[in-house]
């Protein structure tokens, strides 16, 4: 189908994947709920990888740092910011693997590791509730910043860090991509140059960062304490799929391209975690010379990225130009990273609406939904409350991908009995699963429990340790209780055709949907239950009466 003269398809049928095509249909909904054909990955392992660091470059893990910071101590802060780096490294490798090799996003992945086909609306919602608190707090960083600069009440503030986002996300992958790639140097250049300079301009500063102790002036490393901190850079953990939403896009692996494309998924996968770290030090660093050298009542604003950036390049250079520096790196920030929150949002909350109510209304209305709920959240101040509600939330996304990663690694790798290659399509799967879907409510419900105080202060801030520790016991525990009975519903999808490549990359054969009458690469289909033909992946979501789905097999 040319991309000119073709028709263009109606929306939530899909568009042609013989060729890469402009039609508005495409670039509105950018394979939601679906696999991500190779016609439509033409970019580099390099470019990939760009786009999924440059979605990294939000502000907020300069206030989460400086908020742990400031409430444990340096030494404690650091401690908690590397034991949740290596939690997050470990459990982010196998799924930033799984999603580049097939090309399919974490919600696709999780219904075949452990949670079924409607199981995984669960997960659905965990995700959609990180980019929308995240998107709040990047948001409230900005309009802390247009105040600041510009004068812009806070209230507009967050209206406007809200709106501006829209045009860019309404375009997908290859508008993102084109923002993260352009923007990615100058903000590099922003950020690190305040470091650089406290460093090499104050060296007495370093004492003074790590001899700090926090409000609660406690010496030396304290394991709960390190727990407490570790609970809050945990809440990063689903940015793993935020990832995911741009690594399902790399090209094929082959031969000649192997070590570029192991190197951009480790970077740009796990490896994210790697950066997150260093500004989270980077912020409490900052924190800290501003409490110690410039104002000793800069706690109220000194776990503000604004004001941190601020009180640094007032020090290198003139006010004007110290303030509108400040107020751009913000601005750029928050744009990088909330065109991916509302993006991966959107998937998030199609998924599981067209899931559940069997109709698709497009992605682009869950980007407004998305957002609506973002800015209640700014309006609500909850800037001011950051640490409980990130202490909370982790516990939900320790428990979703800890529980996702021990699927694959020891269940399908380790013990044989989950399905090695990912299954997404309905038909093929249960409808739910409980060795991921129990695990996960055991883990997120009794973490939370402890979170709270349920069982005394003394274990409330080992909610980490349960959450995470219950998400890798349980998945191997109830697969094998269960036989691995709930994987699959079908072994064969009715497609004599080979599934992958030569390479062991998913097949670039395209087959043409009976329903929709568009063209789809060979994973994305199946054999229709009632026509001698194929149906694609969207039709099957969105069949009322279950006619297309195939029957189960066991």
């Amino acid at each position: 189908m040319s991309p000119t003269t073709g028709p263009v398809p109606p929306s939530g049928t899909g568009t042609s994947s013989t060729v890469p095509t402009t039609s508005t249909s495409e670039t509105l909904e950018d394979y939601t709920l679906r696999f991500a054909p190779r016609s439509y990955r033409r970019w580099t392992p390099g470019v990939v990888a760009t786009s999924a660091l440059g979605g990294i470059a939000y502000l907020a893990d300069f206030a989460i740092g400086a908020n742990i910071g400031i409430a444990h101590g340096t030494t404690n802060a650091l401690l908690g910011i590397a034991v949740a780096a290596v939690v997050i490294f470990v459990s982010g490798f196998p799924l930033a693997y799984y999603a580049a090799r097939y090309n399919i996003d974490l919600d696709l992945i999780t219904r075949g590791s452990g949670f079924g086909y409607y199981g995984s609306v669960l997960t659905n919602v965990i995700f959609a509730t990180f980019t929308f608190i995240f998107f709040a707090l990047e948001g409230a960083i900005m309009a802390q910043g247009l105040e600041l600069g510009l004068g812009v009440p806070l209230w507009l503030g967050y209206a406007v860090s809200t709106v501006l986002v829209i045009p860019l996300v309404v375009y997908g992958m290859k508008a993102l991509s084109t923002l993260q790639v352009w923007t990615t140097p100058l903000w590099l250049v922003l950020m690190v140059i305040p470091f650089v300079y406290l460093v090499l301009a104050n060296p007495e500063s370093v004492d003074t960062f790590f001899a700090y102790q926090g409000e609660a002036g406690a010496g030396g490393a304290s394991a709960a304490a390190v727990l407490l901190a570790a609970g809050v850079c945990l809440s990063l953990m689903a940015q793993i799929a935020e990832q995911i939403d741009y690594l399902r896009f790399m090209p094929p692996r082959t031969a000649e391209n192997r070590r570029r494309w192991w190197t951009a998924v480790v970077m740009a996968g796990p490896g994210w975690v790697v950066f997150g770290a260093v500004k989270q030090a980077v912020g409490l660093f900052i924190a800290v010379y501003l409490l110690a050298r410039l104002d000793p009542q800069a706690s109220a604003t000194a776990n503000e990225p604004v004001h941190q950036f601020l009180g640094v390049y007032e020090e290198m250079m003139p006010g004007w130009l110290a303030i509108t520096l400040a107020v751009v790196l913000v601005v750029i920030s928050q744009i990088k990273i909330n065109v991916t929150n509302a993006y991966s949002g959107s998937l998030a909350w199609t998924n599981a609406f067209t899931r559940v109510t069997k109709r698709y209304p497009g992605r682009l209305v869950f980007v407004v939904v998305n957002l609506v709920i973002a800015l209640t959240l700014m309006e609500a101040n909850m800037f001011d409350f950051l640490n409980t509600v990130l202490g909370f939330y982790a516990n939900c996304a320790m428990a979703w991908v800890v529980t996702v990663a021990t699927d694959i690694v020891v269940n399908k790798h380790l013990l044989k009995i989950s399905p090695t290659v990912p299954e997404f399509r309905r038909g093929m799967l249960y409808a739910v699963n409980p060795v991921g879907f129990v695990s996960v409510l055991l883990s997120a419900g009794l973490s939370i429990a402890v979170f709270f105080g349920a069982f005394g202060p003394g274990v409330q801030p080992y909610s980490p340790v349960v959450a995470i520790a219950l998400a890798v016991v349980l998945p191997p525990v109830l697969a094998v209780a269960t036989r691995g009975r709930y994987y699959l519903r079908r072994d064969d999808d009715g497609i004599p055709s080979p599934l992958f490549d030569e390479d062991g990359n998913p097949s670039g054969e395209v087959l043409t949907c009976h329903v929709c009458r568009q063209d789809f690469e060979r994973p994305d289909v199946a054999a229709c239950r009632t026509h001698d033909a194929v149906v694609c992946s969207l039709c099957l979501s969105t069949d009322t009466v279950a006619d297309h789905v195939l029957p189960a097999q066991r």
